[in-house]
């Protein structure tokens, strides 16, 4: 897992269309930007706690997360059942959902239909280094 600085410099504003997109093309009659958004306001809560992490591998295929993907961690946020997040678990960081296992326990749980992954429970084992908050993802991957 390699992790990025996060540095937050002047806004790069892009424009957002007013219309909503149903997989397809903006409307023509939509020829105006309503607004524009800086994806460090739409993506970053708190700048001085939040690192970019790059995900590895499938274990959480179904939770839209794939290999490559960036990862926008903030650690001001506490961890709540439902939330994924990385923690750092026998001497490997891993992202996981954080869930109640069978006896109410608190788990982490890998999101992928395989049993290949068993969840882990917390215990002093582990340690939550931040709450997902947000995927980055290329959709087209530069040539090499």
């Amino acid at each position: 897992m390699r992790f990025h600085p996060l540095v937050i410099g002047r806004a790069n504003k892009l424009p957002i269309f007013s219309s909503k997109i149903n997989a397809g093309f903006p409307s023509p009659a939509d020829d105006y930007v309503d607004k524009k958004i800086d994806l460090n306001q739409l993506l970053i809560a708190h700048p001085s706690a939040t690192y970019l992490v790059q995900a590895q591998g499938d274990s959480m295929i179904e939770a839209g997360i794939f290999s490559g993907d960036l990862l926008v961690v903030d650690k001001a946020l506490k961890p709540r059942v439902g939330d994924i997040v990385v923690a750092y678990y026998n001497g490997d960081f891993l992202v996981k959902r954080l869930c109640k296992g069978v006896g109410k326990e608190l788990c982490l749980r890998a999101e992928n239909g395989s049993f290949r992954f068993p969840p882990i429970k917390l215990t002093e084992d582990v340690t939550i280094w931040g709450v997902v908050a947000g995927v980055v993802r290329q959709t087209r991957r530069p040539h090499s």
